[in-house]
């Protein structure tokens, strides 16, 4: 499979990112393999906290969280997708399936040897991490799930969806840090754009960020469908805490606490919250507080 990786140079003086660098390398079911880049900070052998990002951004979103919880004597472990970040960017369109992204974290579960995880997970994070959660149960201690679902196909998307996918994918260039800073609720700075732009030199680099809206299961026969089913099947089962933090300011996502409280049993008398002035990247704008949330979430249910 043929990949780009993006210079170091572009990831220097990153404002509040200056976390060191760690990478393993993972199955490019072709082969051949791909270098995954991930921020794993805090004491070894502390319970993992994992924090899973969305599209098109990266681990960069929650350089307001990681210092925190990990002052707060947690183990946390922040890697950014294939195609994203300081990983490798496969540079064919089709390079990237559903399928192969959750394979692709799971490799790094298992690389790692992950066990009692926390998993927080926004975005693609929870359609990714949701996955991993349902194939497996046992590795993970709780979920907290913001601005996220795991779509099956079966339900309309939301047109606020489908105008995304539409623009992505007929804007002549994918502006990365201006995607964020449309999607954020509170004003983020000309450098924090730059930052979530630094990934992608050009837009060769931005094929996986391209292709994500076309991945997100919105018809029954999606090449997806099947497998999200079945794990759902195992979420109404799954018994341990799980966490609803959806924001007040995300057309996207709006409604889908409701149904993850319904319908998994571990969310039952946990202490739901609504995130105020937190748009779809609500780790942006209120990564602090989200921080606070998780570290008591954890405190609450040891």
């Amino acid at each position: 499979m043929k990949f780009l990786r993006t210079p170091d140079s572009r990831f220097e003086r990153l404002s509040g990112y200056d976390f060191a660098p760690h990478t393993l390398m993972v199955d490019d079911t072709e082969g051949g393999e791909l270098r995954v880049h991930y921020v794993d900070e805090g004491p070894r052998d502390a319970a993992p906290i994992l924090l899973l990002h969305g599209e098109p951004s990266w681990s960069f979103l929650y350089r307001k969280m990681i210092g925190p919880l990990v002052a707060a004597g947690h183990r946390v472990i922040a890697p950014d997708l294939v195609g994203f970040g300081k990983s490798d960017k496969p540079a064919e369109r089709s390079d990237y399936t559903y399928a192969r992204h959750v394979g692709w974290m799971q490799s790094l579960l298992d690389q790692l040897q992950l066990n009692d995880i926390t998993l927080f997970c926004q975005d693609w994070g929870g359609l990714i991490g949701l996955r991993l959660v349902a194939e497996n149960p046992d590795r993970f201690a709780r979920v907290v799930a913001a601005n996220t679902m795991l779509p099956t196909g079966d339900f309309h998307p939301g047109d606020a969806f489908l105008a995304w996918q539409k623009f992505s994918q007929e804007t002549p260039v994918f502006p990365v840090g201006n995607i964020i800073r449309k999607s954020v609720a509170l004003p983020v700075t000309d450098e924090v754009v730059a930052a979530y732009d630094a990934p992608f030199p050009d837009e060769t680099f931005k094929a996986g960020a391209r292709q994500f809206p076309l991945l997100v299961p919105v018809s029954p026969d999606d090449p997806a469908s099947a497998a999200n089913r079945a794990a759902w099947e195992v979420l109404k089962q799954f018994q341990k805490p799980f966490l609803t933090a959806f924001s007040d300011k995300d057309p996207i996502t709006r409604g889908a606490d409701r149904v993850l409280q319904k319908l998994i049993p571990g969310a039952a008398g946990q202490a739901h919250v609504t995130i105020e002035n937190g748009g779809h990247f609500l780790q942006e704008d209120q990564g602090e507080k989200l921080a606070v949330l998780v570290h008591e979430f954890i405190e609450a249910t040891h």
